[in-house]
């Protein structure tokens, strides 16, 4: 009879947690898909294990003009420009997600898929810093690209490339990428030590490079300053001095990271912004007792904290939040901004619980499993936890965005119809068709709601329906966390 009563208990548990929805949340999937993503978003040459099947090769003269090769890296969204800046974020992103969680990515089998994506564009960096006082920023142009509507594949529009060296500094784009090779190198240090070592010098010429000639790389490159013009380059050389600092150990970089200005208390985490990247660097280190919680380590650390915080609802100045329970930073691809705040959130809760230590706010403390639970509150609604009842992860779950406003995805296959697709022949044919798009961009985050939760599946409303590369690789970190 206590049997009996005892499995009647456990089944109206179970019950009670399917019916509220732990068990409707497949994270190993969406991790598998917000990998995918970057295969989509391949330029170049694709390699024989490409999964992504409906995409072909493309853009294979990328540098001609400019006699140097830059066939390969990452179309930047829904368009099919490569933007240096955005994609250099992108990848130190994807590699901290694999610093932090490759024991979690690779239980789940998926450790060499994130560093087959982090390789594809530390290869095109390598390519595109050939001198260390010299590195190609960008191929091809925004408004003649916008013009059009086609497939990468047989793309008409100019493939001009622009470059930042001494005569034209980018010191935001040269440390962003210093990031992201260090933190790569950082990645892959015991599976491929002399590609590591190959990343670690490159990081070190273009951080030396963003030192020694500064200046923010938009006043060099007007065609960039319209899409992705940079707010200044300081945070960059602290965020750059950080990854160098932990993947050499070296005190001159310890040094940079500690004179650093203090960068208050910021209200996003973003492509432009890496403060709060960089505090929370500096924070493991006061944290793991390494440096003093004084002087700027010590501000660095207050001001990171603020701002985890105000996105728990536990500050002075919270972030807003929808009435679903959404962090709402910006009407343009808010998600991006949600993802980078979460990813936050949980790898400083794990920094905290090694630590032994909660977090300290204005109104209470909070534990490190709280964080981590608010973090996963945002990916649950991203994933379908929302008053629309939408995954806003394309391929994930049975009800996502249909009319992604990406190219590639909305025009047949080129292994499908090898028909060339004109500039003005894609709007007509394939922009302006009220229909979902041929080719399914798994693992796709798009730009998501506005801030009272709703959202209209409609192509041509880019600010919400596009989805760009330096959205998922947070996403990856916090999916392997809780997987």
């Amino acid at each position: 009879m206590a049997s009996m009563k005892n499995t009647l208990k456990l089944f109206v548990v179970l019950i009670c947690i399917f019916v509220n929805g732990v068990f409707s949340t497949n994270y190993k999937e969406a991790l598998t898909k917000s990998l995918l993503y970057y295969e989509a978003q391949r330029s170049g040459i694709l390699p024989a294990d490409q999964r992504v099947n409906w995409r072909g090769n493309s853009a294979l003269k990328d540098g001609q003009d400019a006699g140097v090769d830059l066939v390969g890296g990452y179309y930047d969204a829904g368009d099919n420009v490569k933007f240096g800046f955005p994609m250099a974020y992108t990848i130190t992103m994807l590699a901290w997600s694999a610093v932090e969680y490759g024991s979690q990515l690779k239980a789940q089998n998926e450790l060499q898929n994130a560093l087959s994506g982090i390789k594809w564009g530390t290869d095109y960096f390598i390519k595109a810093h050939p001198q260390p006082n010299l590195f190609y920023a960008q191929v091809g142009e925004g408004d003649s690209d916008h013009q059009c509507w086609e497939r990468p594949e047989d793309m008409t529009t100019p493939r001009t490339v622009y470059k930042i060296d001494e005569q034209s500094p980018g010191s935001d784009l040269a440390a962003e990428t210093a990031a992201a090779f260090a933190a790569a190198s950082i990645a892959f240090k015991n599976v491929d030590p002399k590609y590591s070592s190959l990343l670690l010098t490159h990081a070190k010429q273009l951080f030396d490079f963003a030192t020694s000639h500064q200046g923010k790389y938009s006043d060099s490159i007007p065609a960039a300053a319209k899409y992705y013009s940079s707010s200044g380059f300081q945070d960059e050389l602290m965020w750059g001095a950080a990854w160098l600092y932990r993947a050499t150990n070296e005190d001159s970089y310890k040094q940079i990271v500690g004179n650093s200005q203090a960068g208050g208390t910021r209200t996003m985490f973003s492509w432009d912004d890496k403060y709060v990247g960089a505090q929370i660097l500096v924070a493991k280190e006061i944290l793991e007792g390494k440096v003093a919680n004084s002087g700027n380590w010590g501000q660095h650390k207050e001001q990171v904290e603020e701002f985890l915080c105000n996105c728990v609802q536990k500050g002075n100045h919270n972030v807003i939040k929808s009435n679903g329970g959404l962090l709402w930073f910006d009407e343009w691809n808010n998600l991006q901004y949600t993802v980078s705040a979460s990813f936050a959130l949980t790898v400083y809760a794990d920094y905290l619980s090694t630590s032994g230590q909660p977090l300290k706010c204005s109104s209470s403390l909070v534990n490190p499993s709280e964080l981590t639970a608010f973090a996963t509150s945002q990916v649950e609604y991203i994933l379908g936890a929302n008053p629309q009842k939408r995954s806003y992860m394309v391929g994930f779950g049975s009800n996502y965005p249909q009319k992604v406003h990406h190219r590639a995805s909305s025009i047949v296959s080129l292994k499908m119809n090898r028909a060339p697709v004109g500039c003005s022949d894609g709007f007509t044919n394939w922009f302006y068709k009220d229909q979902p798009n041929p080719n399914i961009l798994v693992g796709a985050v798009v730009g998501g709601p506005d801030k009272n939760d709703n959202y209209v599946d409609d192509r041509g409303n880019y600010q919400k329906a596009e989805p760009s590369t330096s959205t998922p690789p947070g996403l990856v970190g916090v999916l392997a966390r809780i997987s």
